[in-house]
């Protein structure tokens, strides 16, 4: 199954070939790589693109700007957040996201009473402003500084700097580790995990290798009354071994996992563009 986003109107992707995409973010219009596609079509003559990502032979790649970008805004809904065009082609969003977002603050609003959540490997914090709309008390941890400016960007952005929210530039498994160790608790937890990625102090994570135990801790720190625990990755896994692994991990009554890839709809050919899977298990 794919749950795909059709309601983000500041974001859109035109169309897809040759492995680019053309897609507007508000009105910035972006020509950007994406591995998944594979099929043919030449965009490179169309008439509006304000940046193009070149890849690199060597890896990576940069941007050929054709007007002055430094920052600039999308909305989706209530939401707001900054954008900025990233070394390695990324934006600092990821718009198919917003399935889960609304997912996490239908979850809050049901709950009627004060909800804590853990968002790991945070990155600009989507989902983080999600949760605080709702009220819930988030702590936010990300092992880059960088992003964790950029998360508290989008905090001011959205006007949410008086409710409850903790940024910490930190390794997620040792965090993980240490929070068991003092006893607290969380309603939801959330996690975006990479392939491969380095701690705050160098700490090597893999995602082959150290996903199965961090799902594993992160049951321990779930409170008696907890909503869910809900995992993201763009890391090419499949959503059956992600459920296999959440079964598996799993220490209280839940009552259902669910896993499914998520997506985003391709204007002018009707596609859906596949962007990666996420796995949740629901509680209540």
């Amino acid at each position: 199954m794919i749950k795909v986003v059709d309601d983000f109107n500041d974001y859109e992707i035109i169309d897809s070939g040759n492995g680019m995409k053309y897609e507007r973010w508000n009105n910035v219009y972006l020509l950007r790589p994406d591995p998944t596609i594979i099929w043919n079509n030449d965009l490179t003559e169309k008439k509006k693109i304000d940046a193009i990502y070149h890849r690199s032979n060597k890896g990576g790649g940069y941007w050929e700007l054709k007007k002055d970008l430094k920052t600039w805004t999308v909305s989706y809904q209530d939401l707001k957040f900054n954008l900025k065009l990233m070394g390695f082609k990324h934006t600092g969003l990821f718009p198919e996201q917003a399935i889960n977002w609304n997912f996490l603050r239908e979850k809050v609003k049901n709950a009627k009473r004060p909800v804590k959540a853990l968002n790991l490997f945070a990155y600009t914090g989507g989902a983080s402003i999600a949760l605080l709309k709702e009220n819930a008390s988030v702590v936010h941890v990300d092992a880059s500084r960088g992003m964790i400016e950029w998360a508290k960007e989008n905090v001011k952005l959205n006007n949410l700097e008086d409710k409850s929210i903790r940024f910490l530039v930190d390794d997620v498994v040792k965090f993980v580790k240490r929070e068991i160790r003092r006893g607290n608790k969380y309603d939801i937890i959330i996690m975006d995990p990479p392939s491969y990625g380095k701690g705050a102090n160098g700490e090597v994570w893999n995602l082959e290798k150290d996903l199965y135990n961090l799902i594993e801790l992160c049951q321990s720190l779930l409170s008696d009354t907890p909503i869910c625990l809900m995992v993201n990755s763009y890391s090419g896994l499949s959503p059956i071994i992600l459920e296999n692994i959440l079964k598996l991990t799993k220490k209280q009554e839940y009552k259902k996992i669910e896993t499914y890839e998520i997506g985003l709809k391709i204007t002018n050919n009707n596609l859906i563009l596949p962007c990666g899977i996420t796995g949740i298990i629901e509680y209540e």
